[in-house]
């Protein structure tokens, strides 16, 4: 973001300021030979300390020239250190006009390459500036109107002509043209030399006025590969005019500015990449799948790199049951996220197989030893069935998760812990437990409840309590929001306790109740799609779904159909109502069925397409044991 250029951000106090402009007048010919301090201190109408003086009379004084010296050295080190303090590209151009203004010069401008160059990319042409930000010492009226007349007279004007606005805010560098040439050159050149005379307008604007003699300096800023920007640096009349080696000064600055800026960029595009990719992997959006309501959050650490290896996901199962999947790869960096990327591809095929948990995180296991011997991560891989109102939990070395009862009771799951992802040669052992309507699991990572201030165990127990408070907030016969509960969770963090990314996954049971199911087994002969019919809109009359039996019997017929002509044993039928219709048919053989559009001579193949036509959505997922397909038919009023 462009500053002002009358921007007066990073002045001292002013009390401060007018001590230091007094005291080179107050010390007496003893005190003025002593050696200067660590501090800079502000520009003075006497000698400045980035800048020598004319000398006296009788002569040049090798002892002030040499304090001079010294001074100016100084002032470099402190310049060059406060440069490097900045992190970013703004902190960077921040330290130079603060390290600049007032001390070595009353106002300075920093253009930058718009856009800036990355690493080894072409800059695109035509090859633009842009005032990045500006600097200059200046009073305010409110700065001087508790100082008395002798105090203001100590003040040092600032030169009319040396004021910069309104400074050119962009700048095409014309190739062939004298800034080009003086940025080419990369050496900082005085304001009134030949090639600057030229160059300063185009940069400034034509109608700028420099400052006359030596009062402005403009130094190229050069990355490691090209030059990046300018910086112009400006004195008023009131202060000695710059010397030769102010030249090297402003080429110091400028060298470890442009070298800063330089890293900046790269560290920008290796965070933005970083981000992208964490946020690639992590699921855009969660499903909403039939039976229960999910919710999740993310937040990368606070102190470590914004990536990590936290992940969290939601995958549809066949039978309208969910897996529930957190997981946290050891380590904090890209090749974390890349590895937690493969993890979660590899959890999303194994969930698509249908395999137990305990098989999931097996599975896993060996991948991760694929990946490497030292990939290791933690795991915790849950299905959720709304029929049965049951889930099966496997876990590998993942915090519990804990499950909130309707009444408010809040309980730490006892889930075998199980070794990493990573380790290799042990067993996973799964559990299967209650999930009553109305309950709330809640599964997280570890940065969750664990930090420098505080244990795990410590952290598990502050986070149930937590759950615990909020229920009661809501009443025992309502569940907290779950959107409100997520972030009532995050808010338990204090100030200290961001050490790691936190991924939150929310999972509220709604169930389907048994008498929204409907159930059956059919033997794989030739009466068995007719049969399928016949139960089928029994089971729709009894819900009132009369005005869809039609649709609903022609497409059981077509998908029974079709089971029963490669099935060799019983073939399952069930029909689910909730907001929607769901009619899912299982068969053991493992052949997905593909649509194909069928010839006019042809007797079959049409199924599917019906399927197609008139289902709001249908599919089919492979199991271990066989498949099963599907579709969902919307129900009245939709």
């Amino acid at each position: 973001m462009t500053e002002h250029p009358t921007s007066h951000e990073g002045r001292q106090p002013l009390a401060a300021r007018s001590q230091e402009r007094t005291r080179p007048r107050q010390r007496d010919a003893a005190s003025a030979s002593a050696p200067a301090t660590a501090a800079i201190p502000a520009p003075a109408k006497g000698p400045n300390p980035a800048a020598a003086g004319t000398g006296s009379a009788a002569g040049p004084d090798p002892q002030a020239a040499s304090r001079r010296e010294g001074d100016r050295l100084r002032f470099v080190g402190a310049a060059t250190r406060r440069i490097a303090r900045g992190i970013d590209l703004d902190e960077i151009v921040l330290g130079l006009c603060r390290a600049s203004v007032p001390t070595f010069s009353d106002a300075i401008l920093v253009y930058l390459r718009d856009p800036l160059p990355v690493g080894d990319e072409r800059p695109v042409n035509p090859f633009v500036l842009r005032l990045r930000r500006s600097d200059r010492l200046r009073l305010s009226d409110e700065d001087t109107e508790n100082l008395s007349e002798s105090e203001r007279l100590r003040l040092p004007a600032v030169d009319p002509q040396a004021d910069l606005t309104p400074a050119s805010e962009l700048c095409e560098v014309l190739a062939g043209g004298a800034l080009a040439e003086v940025l080419r050159g990369v050496r900082p050149v005085f304001g009134d030399s030949a090639a600057a005379r030229v160059a300063l307008p185009e940069l400034l604007g034509a109608d700028r006025v420099v400052p006359s003699g030596h009062r402005a300096i403009l130094a190229p800023l050069r990355g490691r590969r090209r030059v990046i920007g300018a910086a112009v640096f400006l004195r008023g009349t009131e202060r000695p005019p710059f010397e030769a080696n102010d030249l090297l000064v402003a080429a110091q600055l400028a060298t470890h500015t442009a070298l800063g800026i330089d890293k900046a960029v790269l560290y920008g595009r290796e965070a933005y990449i970083a981000d992208e990719l964490q946020r690639t992997m992590l699921p855009d959006s969660l499903p909403q799948p039939t039976g229960v309501r999910l919710a999740s959050r993310y937040l990368p650490a606070a102190e470590t790199a914004r990536v990590g290896g936290d992940w969290y996901d939601a995958i549809p199962l066949p039978g309208s049951r969910v897996a529930l999947v957190v997981g946290d790869v050891m380590g904090h960096s890209m090749t974390s996220a890349a590895i937690m990327g493969q993890l979660r591809t590899t959890a999303q095929t194994l969930a698509g197989l249908d395999l137990p948990p305990q098989e999931v995180l097996h599975h896993l296991d060996e991948q991760a030893q694929r990946l490497g011997s030292d990939r290791m991560a933690t795991c915790l891989y849950a299905v959720y069935d709304p029929v049965a109102h049951r889930i099966t939990i496997a876990n590998a070395g993942h915090p519990p998760p804990v499950l909130l009862h309707l009444g408010g009771r809040a309980e730490v799951l006892k889930v075998p812990p199980g070794a990493p992802i990573g380790v290799g040669g042990v067993d996973f052992e799964a559990v299967e437990l209650d999930a009553p309507a109305g309950a709330t699991l809640l599964l997280y990572t570890d940065g969750l409840v664990e930090s420098r201030l505080r244990d795990v165990w410590t952290g598990i127990e502050q986070l149930r309590e937590r759950l615990a408070a909020t229920a009661r907030l809501t009443g025992p016969d309502h569940s907290p929001p779950l959107e409100a509960l997520c972030d009532d969770v995050l808010d338990m963090l204090g100030p200290g306790d961001r050490d790691d990314d936190i991924a939150l996954l929310a999972a509220r049971f709604d169930g389907i109740a048994p008498s929204d199911v409907a159930y059956w087994f059919l033997e794989p002969e030739d009466s068995a799609p007719g049969k399928a019919r016949r139960l089928a809109r029994r089971a729709l009359s009894r819900w009132g779904l009369d005005d869809i039996a039609d649709s609903v019997e022609l497409l059981v017929s077509e998908v029974v159909t079709n089971a029963v002509r490669y099935a060799e044993r019983p073939v399952t039928l069930r029909l689910l109502r909730t907001d929607i219709l769901r009619c899912e048919v299982g068969d053991d053989a493992p052949q997905l069925p593909r649509q194909r559009r069928a010839r006019d001579m042809d007797e079959g193949g049409r199924g599917l397409f019906l399927v197609n036509r008139l289902a709001r959505r249908w599919g089919a997922t492979r199991l271990s044991t066989g498949k099963v397909v599907w579709f969902e038919m919307p129900t009245r009023g939709q």
